[in-house]
């Protein structure tokens, strides 16, 4: 079966630097890949409320979008997908900005060849993936902060939907906790006397 190519999408305005991207990437993938391509940032996230781009090559000067703020647009509409800014400046402070505010790379136009921009895809790409599974596992152990309602006799826990459940179940609901059962000196003495519990 044939891998599934990924999805490229290129925000770009200038048509010679479109070009540029496209046969570097024709000369580097060494998967299969598709390239789409729009001028604007509003075409731009048109693309991608349609959920199939893998990753993003975004321009910061277009017609509809300038600097930083570009990318921070392009984020907040679509936080899940990894973005390389391009830009046709060398500033390192702005390329600083642009990654603590969630861009996976940044590259300066002119200065990328076909391998640089292939391994800043496919790392982009696996970053974006661990970061959404972190994401996915703290959200995961959050659900096991707080205050849990739980009976001081049966030690049932009392759900998010209000009902009484073991312990065990709540946890294995919330968690990828497993669970071994045995018991402790005080229930062997209380469920079979002092002289089993002495011996154990």
């Amino acid at each position: 079966m044939d891998a599934k190519p990924i999805i490229i999408l290129l925000i770009e305005d200038s048509a010679d630097d479109a070009l540029l991207i496209r046969k570097s990437l024709a000369g580097a993938m060494k998967v299969p890949y598709e390239l789409k391509h729009v001028d604007g940032l509003s075409r731009g996230m048109e693309c991608l409320a349609g959920g199939e781009i893998d990753v993003v090559l975004l321009d910061l000067g277009l017609p509809d979008g300038r600097g930083i703020s570009t990318f921070s647009v392009l984020h907040k509409h679509s936080p899940d997908v990894p973005v390389i800014v391009l830009t046709g400046h060398d500033d390192e402070e702005l390329a600083i900005e642009a990654v603590q505010k969630g861009a996976q790379d940044y590259l300066v136009k002119g200065k990328v060849d076909g391998g640089l921009l292939r391994r800043s895809i496919r790392y982009a790409i696996e970053r974006q993936k661990l970061s959404t599974q972190l994401k996915q596992s703290m959200k995961e152990i959050n659900t096991l902060r707080g205050f849990l309602p739980i009976c001081a006799n049966c030690k049932k826990i009392r759900d998010d939907r209000g009902y009484w459940t073991q312990i065990e179940t709540y946890i294995s609901m919330h968690s990828e906790a497993e669970f071994s059962h045995g018991l402790c000196p005080e229930c062997v003495v209380k469920l079979y006397g002092d002289e089993i519990g002495k011996k154990r």
